[in-house]
């Protein structure tokens, strides 16, 4: 029964963080085209929120791995 959580734990962790990093990159496109002379910044930022968003499946397996061994 715990695999079977770990596995719907981590497969929604992974649709999560798949719609997550895809909304934070074209919102980031979007305001490299309205703005261009932010787009260093704005690239900065999308680093930093994409690198937040990836932090939610490592969580996740982590969790799946412990749910796994109890």
């Amino acid at each position: 029964m715990g695999a079977i959580a770990a596995g719907i734990a981590m497969a929604g962790a992974a649709i999560g963080a798949g719609v997550g990093n895809g909304l934070i990159i074209s919102k980031m496109l979007d305001g490299m085209a309205r703005q261009p002379e932010m787009s260093g910044q704005l690239r900065t930022n999308m680093f930093i929120g994409v690198g937040l968003v990836e932090a939610m499946p490592i969580i996740a397996f982590v969790v799946a791995l412990l749910v796994m061994n109890k």
